[in-house]
């Protein structure tokens, strides 16, 4: 109501300023449509004075005067007058004479004619409202010249009331169709807020139920253009809502799980030795358990601690430019023990050598660590991993692949989700389903991407990285000096 109470007084106050311009400019316009006739008449009296050389109403010519006065009394109300350069005046018929008689009862002379009697008797055609004791009187008074003066004026008067009365009979259409316009904006103001303020009402009971908790709730996308964008967005951003809210629901329980476990294990290996009923001789191996779930339960910990500070942009980018070659070769080295227990043949195959990169090394280099640990997890003995780089324009694509179990199409898009393991994916029992994510976003800090490459067998992820300059060298004679 509040909206539409508004429309309406804009409209109103629209149509009524229009109706007030358009009232003056209107009655102005019909003021001197009137006066623009009643001298035409006037001047038409004094063509036909010079014809017929009126003297008095005792011409023979008489009739054609009286003709012409009585249509000015009935289609203007309006009566003609005559006077000479002695400014005696008399009427050209005689129903005039009696109508004039009746009007000017009152003023008993034309004193009030003076300014018109004036001006025409100076050559000077006059036209405006004269004011008597019984009202506003329109006038116009023509001069008749003969020999170069003044013979005659002739004067036709109507009274204004009686103007403005015909001009308000033409008005009232354009009044009522102001009306029946205000009337139909009404109508359609009421359609037109209502088709805006019902999907917004709807809105905003489904926000409040999203502040309460129900992110199952939407809205239905209906109104106008904006109002179905609106509606559009917001059930987009319920969707998103629900999303985080059971990826948020779904991180505390698989934090509690992977916590839960080693702590379990933990406090019941510790509560078996505290009972006695471990033997002494079984004592060491059950204590390595022991400190190899807390090595897994601090890895964990780590792991979020990590993943938290970069999602809150705790952790800054040391860029540096350096050689990526020799960083992977680095990790490589950290892994061989295990590369060679499996019995696992590592390819490598980089595109240059040495390859400068631009980027953060300590965060690259756990990028590594976390894919090549990945790879040798799921790579079966006697496999084979894969690590490829290739140069396109001023970007270093890096890729490291292992032959072992596909990763199915349904597990693909979640694969770089915070805990996430598939029950037959590529990732079953292993892991604490963190390192990808923190790829991920360590990829994200530093404007790159990160991202599962479709192969036959086995799983390829590749990441890219900002291609960097060589360190400046020494000049020759600057090292043999040193030398």
């Amino acid at each position: 109501m509040r909206l539409m109470t508004v429309f309406l007084v804009v409209i109103i106050a629209c149509v009524s300023v229009v109706t007030v311009i358009y009232y003056n400019i209107s009655r102005e316009s019909f003021d001197n449509s009137t006066y623009n006739y009643l001298i035409s008449q006037a001047e038409t009296l004094v063509r036909l004075a010079e014809v017929t050389g009126y003297n008095g109403r005792n011409t023979s010519y008489n009739r054609y005067y009286e003709e012409i006065a009585d249509g000015l009394r009935r289609d203007y109300n309006a009566y003609c007058l005559v006077s000479g350069r002695d400014r005696q005046i008399q009427s050209l018929s005689v129903e005039a004479d009696q109508l004039m008689n009746e009007k000017l009862r009152q003023t008993q002379n034309f004193d009030y004619l003076s300014p018109a009697l004036d001006a025409a008797l100076d050559g000077q055609p006059f036209r405006n409202p004269l004011v008597t004791q019984s009202g506003t009187m329109f006038t116009v008074a023509v001069p008749q010249w003969q020999n170069n003066t003044v013979n005659r004026v002739f004067i036709i008067q109507t009274d204004a009331q009686d103007v403005h009365s015909s001009f308000l009979k033409t008005i009232w259409p354009v009044l009522l169709v102001s009306a029946i316009s205000i009337l139909v904006s009404a109508v359609v103001i009421f359609i037109l807020t209502r088709s805006i303020v019902r999907p917004l009402t709807q809105m905003e009971h489904a926000a409040n139920a999203l502040a309460e908790g129900d992110f199952t709730v939407r809205t239905a996308e209906t109104g106008g253009r904006e109002t179905q964008a609106l509606a559009h967005a917001f059930n987009g951003m319920a969707v998103q809502l629900e999303e985080l809210e059971n990826s948020r629901r779904e991180f505390l329980a698989n934090v509690s799980h992977e916590l839960r476990s080693p702590i379990t294990s933990i406090q019941g290996y510790m509560q078996s030795m505290l009972d006695g009923t471990i033997p002494q001789t079984d004592m060491k191996q059950y204590m390595e358990t022991v400190v190899n779930e807390t090595r897994r339960l601090s890895k964990l910990i780590n792991s979020l601690l990590n993943l938290s500070r970069m999602e809150r942009d705790e952790v800054k980018l040391a860029l540096s430019h350096f050689d990526l070659n020799e960083m992977t070769r680095r990790v490589i080295i950290t892994k061989i023990q295990q590369i060679e227990d499996n019995e696992i043949e590592l390819n490598v195959d980089f595109a240059q050598d040495p390859c400068y990169v631009h980027a953060d090394a300590d965060q690259i280099t756990q990028v590594l660590v976390n894919l090549i640990d990945n790879a040798l997890k799921f790579t079966p003995k006697g496999g084979e991993l894969s690590i490829r780089s290739r140069i396109e324009k001023n970007l270093v694509y890096v890729t490291i692949q292992d032959n072992g179990e596909s990763i199915s199409p349904e597990d693909a898009p979640h694969l770089f989700d915070r805990f996430y393991k598939a029950d037959k994916a590529h990732t079953v029992g292993k892991g604490t389903g963190l390192g990808l994510a923190i790829c991920k976003r360590i990829m994200e800090k530093h404007g790159q991407k990160i991202y599962l490459v479709p192969v036959e067998q086995g799983a390829a992820f590749e990441f890219t990285l900002e291609k960097g300059e060589a360190p400046a060298q020494p000049a020759a004679a600057e090292r043999t000096e040193e030398s």
